[in-house]
């Protein structure tokens, strides 16, 4: 077979010569071969890549670090070639990689693939990347951002069936707290009735009228969670008419800023300038206030800050009470709105505080969302459909 100089043979590989110049039939042969071998690192390259992306589950951390040090693989020069993806899971690159005159890239809406090699492979060879390198990298950059996407989907589906789980178990206990309230109220009001007949008759022991008042507070407190009760059942009377947030946020904050003063906290109140009016019940959204400013001061037993806001965003107008509390964890999160779940131990709440919260949301064509991780704070969202644009 005829020598040829190492120019020669880089050339002939690359598809680069004079169109005056014919090959021969030796570098005719090692021409085929060369790009043969070229032709078959690719495909491995794209191969060993579409199984990455196959086997890998919802790891994509883990699913792009393996993709970065096939890259390389597939490229004329893997032992001097380096590669990085960046991406919203990070950035990941092999030791080769640096940024220089010499790299090829692809970039999609997922992110971005990037091949290099050192800067002193330019003296040798100026053009290192073949024309099929080029489609390799925007095949790869094109596989990686349909697999983010799919993974993306399949996470966000999951998030939207435990979602629809979780409201399903949220109205049959609505519905169960309903039956049961109805049928409670009227005992209750049997024994209230009689405690506080009992509490008026002339010359009653005073350890009978004590035991009597204690039968009166208990009948009290046991209405309250009864009313509770049918507030998240959606079963509670209620009116109707234009409310404006702002406005319940500034009535009902009055009697809460005490509150947050004796406990060290800081309350921030900002109120947006366009936030439409929506339709519902004004003692309602009142509570839906206090509840969720009293669970953001118990939040902080050593002081913080506490943010209340009214904006809008599209149509809806939205309630955000946001604390620098102890923040709440995964597992507490997602049990937030069940009636009676509690962390605050015994005597330190009913449990029905959230859920309340959560049925008069409901009942008002809102939705309640929050965001939160241990030690970090937590953001209620209320978002409620707007009635009309306040007026200027």
């Amino acid at each position: 077979m005829r020598a040829f100089t190492i120019d020669r043979r880089r050339a002939i590989v690359s598809g680069i010569k004079p169109e005056t110049e014919h090959l021969t039939t030796d570098e005719a042969e090692y021409s085929a071969r060369e790009s043969l071998a070229e032709r078959v690192k690719e495909l491995e390259c794209l191969y060993g890549i579409s199984r990455v992306l196959h086997d890998s589950d919802t790891d994509v951390p883990h699913m792009l670090r393996e993709i970065v040090e096939i890259l390389p693989r597939g490229f004329k020069y893997p032992h001097l070639a380096g590669a990085r993806i960046s991406a919203a899971a990070g950035t990941f690159q092999t030791g080769r990689f640096s940024l220089g005159p010499l790299t090829l890239a692809a970039t999609t809406a997922a992110g971005r693939v990037e091949v290099s090699y050192p800067a002193g492979l330019a003296a040798s060879d100026p053009a290192p990347f073949l024309p099929e390198e080029h489609k390799l990298i925007e095949k790869a950059a094109a596989d990686i951002s349909l697999a983010l996407e799919r993974i993306r989907a399949a996470e966000e589906k999951k998030r939207l069936e435990a979602q629809l789980r979780h409201a399903d178990r949220l109205s049959t206990m609505g519905v169960m707290a309903a039956g049961i309230t109805h049928e409670l109220n009227e005992p209750l009001a049997a024994i209230l009735g009689f405690a506080q007949l009992v509490a008026k008759t002339p010359h009653l022991p005073q350890q009978a009228a004590l035991d009597t008042q204690r039968i009166v507070e208990a009948c009290l407190r046991a209405r309250e969670i009864v009313r509770g009760l049918l507030v998240f059942g959606g079963t509670a009377p209620q009116k109707s008419e234009d409310c404006n947030l702002a406005t319940i946020v500034r009535d009902g904050i009055v009697f809460l800023e005490p509150r947050c003063k004796s406990a060290g906290i800081a309350l921030r109140l900002d109120f947006g300038t366009d936030v439409p009016l929506v339709l519902g019940d004004p003692a309602q959204l009142t509570q839906v206030l206090v509840n969720l400013v009293v669970n953001a001061v118990q939040a902080m037993p050593a002081g913080g800050t506490l943010t209340v806001r009214t904006v809008r965003e599209g149509s809806e107008a939205l309630l955000i009470v946001e604390d620098t509390g102890i923040g709440i964890s995964a597992e507490t999160l997602g049990r937030l709105f069940v009636p009676f779940f509690t962390t605050k131990g015994t005597g330190g709440g009913t449990g029905l505080g959230l859920p309340v919260v959560h049925g008069i949301v409901s009942s008002h064509g809102g939705s309640i969302g929050v965001t939160s991780s241990a030690g970090e704070g937590a953001r209620f969202e209320v978002r409620l459909p707007s009635r009309g644009t306040l007026p200027s």
